[in-house]
């Protein structure tokens, strides 16, 4: 965590587990806290950190929380500094500036995979022009004042949980604190000129029980705030999602179904044109990503059983929720618990799969079974040619206020490790 007065930042706070303020570095002016006796994980360190450091600090004065394996682009902390700065007539004050994101390092096919996926969302937040869902726990600058403003909050009950800065219940605590912020009315900004790299998973267990975090620690927020118009654009994200999880077992019920009765339906070329759109769009929203991103995504393969990966962490959040499972930060420890987990998440699974495919039969005796997959079919088409445009629709039917005044290009971002005289144009950040 950093803090300083917001041109500058120049103090630095590094949190480790007793409470003892101590010299870390007298060149850079680092100071040490070690937590005591803290057993809610990092929003717990953090909250232990700002009860101290908040009431020192004035309202001209920032903090930035990052994590450890987090590497700043060169001018992160100033572009987000005079971001904050740059608040619009008529606009809501900003709550906090986050950062855009790139993986490293690019070792593997999971790695590379991730890695594409976070290129595609960097791209997103430059279509649109910065307004950040979450303000990512990788990199964010707050302004004083705004988290002043969540802890009271909290202590007058108007947030729906929580009693300190961070809500040590959540799974994810930077998405929590971005919706704190949203209802408090502040925007949040992710501007293009402020990229970091973070660590990607290494391995697809490690990379499993990540995004089970992010998916269970996103849903237990939305049940939590409920729904309000600034919970209305996740929820709505939330379900698209959980739609295209159930899109695939109910089209390959469908497909099955018609071509044991009645041979296999074929490829119009209708359907192969369009299925194309969607194709050339996602291989082009990699193209920052280097040849290697571009390769993945025209194979197609790689990337398809990616999405269906993911597709199974979602269900496994939705069943934890549903079944109101314990959420942890890690693997559950215990041979007994791991097992009640596999078979509670084994019948969700099953039960879920089922409503699905008896769905998929449902519709096949209405006869309607082709036109609804016409009908999600296009609407993705559609989504693809909108993002192709750069455009972001949405936006303006929720008259959500952009992040940043002016649509720049994103600046390169090299490999941590990578000489800059060696990094070219084809390398995976450029």
């Amino acid at each position: 965590m950093v803090s300083g007065t917001l041109p500058g930042c120049a103090d630095a706070c590094l949190i480790c587990p007793s409470w003892v303020w101590t010299p870390c570095g007298s060149t850079h002016g680092a100071k040490v806290v070690e937590t005591v006796a803290n057993t809610q994980d990092k929003a717990g360190a953090l909250n232990q950190v700002l009860s101290e450091l908040l009431p020192r600090l004035s309202d001209d004065d920032g903090v930035m929380i990052m994590d450890s394996d987090t590497s700043l682009s060169p001018e992160f902390i100033a572009r987000a500094a005079r971001r904050l700065h740059e608040q619009e007539p008529g606009l809501p004050p900003i709550g906090g500036v986050g950062a855009i994101f790139f993986g490293y390092p690019l070792r593997g096919l999971v790695c590379h995979l991730q890695n594409s996926e976070y290129v595609r969302y960097a791209r997103e937040l430059h279509r649109r022009h910065g307004r950040a869902d979450v303000l990512t726990g990788t990199a964010s600058l707050f302004p004083a004042e705004a988290l002043r403003h969540v802890h009271r909050a909290r202590a007058e009950h108007t947030l729906p949980r929580g009693d300190a800065v961070y809500d040590v219940q959540s799974l994810t605590e930077d998405n929590e604190l971005t919706l704190a912020l949203k209802h408090l009315g502040y925007r949040c900004a992710s501007p293009c000129a402020c990229i970091v790299g973070t660590e990607l998973m290494p391995t697809w267990s490690r990379l499993y029980y990540q995004r089970l975090r992010w998916q269970r620690g996103a849903l237990d927020n939305l049940r939590a705030y409920g729904l309000t118009r600034v919970t209305l654009p996740y929820v709505c994200r939330q379900t698209l999602t959980y739609l295209s999880v159930a899109f695939v077992p109910f089209f390959f019920t469908v497909l099955g179904y018609y071509t044991v009765t009645k041979k296999f339906p074929g490829l119009p070329w209708f359907w192969v044109a369009i299925t194309g759109i969607a194709a050339f769009e996602r291989v082009w929203a990699v193209k920052r990503g280097g040849w290697k991103a571009l390769l993945l995504a025209v194979t197609m393969v790689p990337e398809v059983l990616f999405d269906q990966f993911l597709n199974a962490v979602y269900a496994k959040a939705l069943i934890d929720l549903l079944t109101r499972t314990d959420a942890a930060w890690e693997q559950t420890r215990g041979r007994k618990k791991r097992l009640r987990k596999l078979l509670v998440t084994t019948c969700g699974l099953v039960l879920l799969l089922t409503g699905a495919v008896g769905l998929a039969f449902a519709c096949i005796a209405l006869g309607i079974a082709w036109t609804l997959i016409a009908v999600f079919v296009l609407s993705g088409v559609a989504a693809a040619v909108i993002r192709l445009s750069r455009l972001y629709p949405v936006g303006l039917l929720l008259s959500l206020p952009s992040g940043e005044p002016e649509h720049d290009e994103m600046p390169p971002w090299p490999q941590p490790g990578w000489p800059a005289s060696t990094t070219t144009g084809s390398r995976s950040h450029r």
